[in-house]
């Protein structure tokens, strides 16, 4: 399977970045001097990848579990390293899981299955950076 992106860049730091779906997205580096900051940064963008692609996966696992899930939020914290290139080191993924009467055996299944089998960009990240995950359950919607 072969996927393609496009990135063009604009003015300054800013870039365009179109996804063979059709979406586009503003990046940015570090802006200069008098630049407002109107993208988001590249190394950003992995992290909401991850983010992405773990939720998506966590409540497609639930929902087949047939658990009463009604939201999932990813909160992802990552170190890099000091010197170039800066890549991940260390990434940590707390997914925050509502629902009603969800079990705790089937949330964290979930979350297991998700980084270390399903989520191709936790996969992919974990090459190089140390990923964690733990979770909460918070009941009702």
């Amino acid at each position: 399977m072969t996927t393609t992106a496009r990135v063009r860049w604009i003015e300054g730091s800013r870039f365009v970045g179109e996804s063979q779906s059709g979406h586009a997205v503003v990046m940015q580096g570090l802006p200069g001097e008098g630049e407002p900051s109107v993208g988001i940064r590249p190394m950003e963008m992995l992290l909401l990848g991850m983010g992405g692609c773990t939720a998506i996966d966590v409540v497609s696992i639930l929902q087949k579990a047939r658990e009463a899930v009604t939201g999932v939020v990813v909160e992802i914290e990552g170190e890099r390293a000091d010197t170039v290139p800066k890549v991940y080191k260390r990434i940590h993924a707390h997914y925050v899981v509502h629902g009603r009467g969800l079990k705790p055996a089937a949330v964290e299944r979930a979350v297991k299955l998700s980084s270390e089998k399903y989520c191709s960009a936790t996969l992919m990240l974990a090459a190089t950076a140390t990923v964690t995950h733990d979770f909460e359950i918070v009941e009702g919607d």
